[in-house]
């Protein structure tokens, strides 16, 4: 079959609102958030399905799952675990769904690019041209060594990746079979169809940090994700992502950040509920996991360490959003005039949520002409 569908005109990048918007995490306990409050996501089918749902009728480009072979949380709490793997889970939430962009997450250092190649053309054609991958480098010690893994550097690992997306470019690409020499990957007499439904390839995302990161998402990502504090930072690191691709490779790369949504009918009602969440709620045991794997001499006591521990817990690391629907739609406002493509949200609550920024938020962002519908 040949590939009949352009990604350039696909739900995300074809989108004509201003401010894009994705659902992320949807498909783990707790979702974004290392909690123990009941509201957050229990991981499972029902719900993932009626999240999907209630995100394609809100009108959101994308739904974004997370690669996670276990969870942050003392292994005792064996529900705090639960995840769905990613691939799978698009295929189902694929078949359910009619115009939202699906993605997977893809681990370089636990999937071979000729199995990798085949997973997501066979998705895309269940999604009919929707489906989106996101590709990992590596970063989660405690994951790779469940594969027997140690995990190497942090430029090794783009190096690796970079090697990744290139074979994987070139399968999809080829009309005969051919072997592939590189570094890291050696294959003789590679043949794959059938080739995504999406022409080249399908919808590539990366959320590279650093010199090596940047590098590979300038190369080979249609968008990436950034980590700013807030807008004024966004305003400085957002056009220095997008000038990186432009200029080394002549591409346009969309930016994205992760952003935690906590929305009420009172600005004291949504900081009380945040308090919450960052409080009595939070999962400080798997906070404290958490930076550990991330940071080499994270802090434990002070300030400090209670900032970090309340952004890991809420979102994990992403920007927070609190206060009344009329607040938040100026916080997003303020985003999207830093230079920000998009936004993929995260909730305690994700249906609530969803169906909160359907009634309140939505209606507002069109008013500010963030979004079309």
């Amino acid at each position: 079959m040949t590939a009949t569908a352009d990604r350039y005109a696909g739900p995300l990048l074809g989108s004509a609102n201003r401010l894009r918007l994705a659902v992320f995490a949807p498909n783990m306990a707790g979702g974004a958030n290392l909690t123990r409050a009941p509201e957050a996501p229990k991981a499972t089918w029902t719900e993932s399905v009626e999240i999907a749902r209630a995100a394609e009728r809100a009108g959101f480009e994308a739904i974004i799952p997370v690669g996670r072979w276990r969870g942050m949380a003392d292994p005792g709490r064996r529900a705090a675990h639960r995840s769905f793997e990613s691939l799978t889970w698009a295929a189902g939430i694929a078949a359910v769904t009619s115009r939202i962009q699906v993605f997977a997450t893809f681990h370089v250092p636990v999937t071979h690019p000729v199995s990798a190649a085949k997973q997501i053309a066979t998705v895309d054609h269940i999604a009919g041209g929707r489906f989106a991958v996101n590709v990992v480098a590596g970063w989660n010690g405690d994951e790779l060594r469940m594969f027997g893994l140690d995990g190497a550097g942090h430029d090794d690992r783009y190096a690796v990746a970079d090697e990744w997306m290139a074979f994987l470019k070139r399968i999809w690409a080829a009309e005969e079979e051919f072997d592939f020499d590189g570094t890291y990957f050696k294959a003789r007499g590679v043949l794959s169809e059938p080739k995504p439904v999406q022409r080249g390839r399908p919808v590539v995302m990366n959320a590279g940090y650093g010199p090596a990161g940047r590098a590979f998402a300038a190369c080979h990502a249609d968008l990436t994700f950034a980590l700013p504090p807030d807008a004024e930072a966004a305003a400085k690191i957002v056009p220095e992502l997008k000038a990186d691709a432009a200029r080394l490779h002549g591409r346009d790369l969309k930016v994205f950040a992760a952003a935690h949504v906590v929305c009420a009918d009172t600005e004291d009602e949504a900081r009380r509920a945040y308090a919450r969440m960052v409080g009595e709620s939070a999962d400080r045991q798997a906070a404290e996991r958490a930076l550990r794997l991330l940071l080499p001499n994270p802090p434990f006591a002070g300030p400090e360490a209670e900032a970090l521990a309340a952004s890991a817990v809420a979102g994990f690391f992403a920007l927070p959003l609190v206060g009344t629907p009329e607040t938040i739609a100026e916080q997003m406002a303020d985003l999207a005039e830093a230079g920000l493509d998009g936004l993929a949200l995260s909730w305690l609550d994700y249906r609530e949520g969803i169906a909160r920024y359907a009634r309140d938020l939505r209606p507002r962002l069109i008013a500010r002409g963030l979004r079309e519908r």
